[in-house]
């Protein structure tokens, strides 16, 4: 139903890597989220969330280097002293003191990003510059307005919800983790399908998103929600976790000795922004983008 779909929206959709580490540890986290573009110009969608992702890590690199910068100047530091300048930055084992993306497949050259955040809802946009050259060359249709969008229409999702890429590490000297050369550079782009089950309104009725009866996966944020024609009709954004009220604790035989099994039941949905937001916020920031019918 949606191989050619999917085979499309892949020539437009792009991963963002990002590795993690937290403070007092020397593991690495991947993780990754989704883009994807919208024209020839650089211009890419993309949620909010994940841009809020993308400008906290400047923030957090700075404010851990200027730590690190503090930190050496209290030669034989107490664990006291350690604990108090832990706290004058908020570092405990809970925070992240690290964050680095990259954009793959993206562009060749060197890439700068200007991000522009819807808002109110979880939407942004993403304007590449600065590449010699653009690795996108097909584009997205989204479908002419208005985009009506009812229950019972099958929607694809996809993005790059299992990080495994392994070209990071942790240099110890430095106290950093940097991107490297070795390792596995990619991971799988993965689709997953669902039924809309109702539109999402905000609080003066306006629809400005819709449901699926399918989750959205860790990773696929930011991906394009579209139909078996390849149109666009919305941008993956949460998963709601609705309870069932199908409990069940009993004692079953497994392996011939009994065990005590308990089960507490969610629907898990995806809620996506809904195609009607994302044409408005790109022709309020004069991105151009093509429509059919």
């Amino acid at each position: 139903m949606f191989v050619n779909a999917i085979e499309n929206a892949q020539r437009f959709t792009r991963p963002i890597h990002t590795i993690v580490r937290y403070f007092g540890s020397s593991q690495v986290l991947p993780s990754a989220a989704t883009l994807f573009f919208v024209n020839s110009d650089g211009w890419a969608l993309t949620c909010r969330h994940v841009a809020e992702n993308i400008r906290a890590a400047e923030e957090l690199g700075e404010k851990y280097s200027n730590y690190k910068s503090e930190l050496s100047t209290l030669s034989g530091a107490t664990k006291k002293q350690r604990k108090q300048l832990q706290k004058k930055y908020g570092f405990a084992k809970a925070n992240v003191v690290e964050m680095k993306h990259r954009f793959m497949n993206c562009g060749d050259g060197n890439l700068h990003i200007e991000v522009t955040m819807h808002p109110h809802y979880d939407l942004a946009l993403i304007k590449f510059s600065g590449y010699e050259s653009l690795k996108v060359s097909s584009f997205p249709q989204f479908p002419s307005a208005p985009a009506e969008l009812k229950p019972g229409r099958f929607l694809c999702r996809i993005g790059f919800p299992f990080p495994e890429f392994s070209n990071f590490e942790y240099l110890e000297d430095e106290d950093s983790i940097e991107w490297t050369s070795q390792g596995r550079i990619s991971s799988p782009i993965f689709p997953i399908e669902g039924m809309v089950t109702r539109n999402l309104s905000d609080s003066d009725g306006t629809i400005i998103g819709f449901e699926l009866s399918t989750p959205g996966l860790r990773g696929q944020s930011g991906g394009p929600a579209f139909d078996a024609d390849g149109r666009i009709w919305g941008i993956q954004a949460a998963t709601a976790h609705w309870d069932l009220d199908f409990d069940v604790e009993k004692t079953v035989v497994r392996q011939g000795s009994e065990k005590s099994v308990k089960d507490y039941a969610f629907l898990h949905v995806g809620h996506c922004v809904h195609v009607e937001v994302m044409k408005q916020f790109m022709r309020e920031n004069e991105v151009a983008f093509e429509e059919a019918e």
